[in-house]
């Protein structure tokens, strides 16, 4: 739901990071094969699908598995229609990364 550009912008301040928009094999999978995908290969999700993804997060607990974490956002705090959004997003994403939070198993709401 974020413009590769976020994520071109973290890779280039050293954030091992990729858009799913840049993955043509995960551009318009279902929310249950992006979060597979992500868990797969250690990847924390950014978006502001609470409703899809926090129920997947909950489900892998259940089954004894784990996950790489969710940060979530919201349209009203990080609108998408507003061009100064995506450099919000790399200034926040990029702190929050460099601060090494662990979000294995857990959920981070950007302020």
């Amino acid at each position: 739901m974020w413009p590769p550009a976020v994520a071109e912008q973290l890779r280039l301040r050293g954030h091992d990071v990729v858009g799913v928009a840049e993955r043509p094999d995960l551009r318009g999978q279902a929310d249950a094969v992006v979060f597979a995908m992500a868990q797969g290969e250690g990847r924390v999700i950014v978006t502001e699908n609470v409703g899809d993804y926090r129920p997947l997060a909950a489900q892998a607990l259940q089954d004894g598995r784990s996950h790489a974490g969710l940060i979530f956002t919201s349209n009203r705090r990080y609108p998408r229609h507003d061009p100064r959004t995506a450099g919000r997003m790399v200034t926040v994403l990029d702190t929050l990364l460099s601060e090494g939070l662990g979000l294995a198993n857990r959920e981070h709401w950007l302020a």
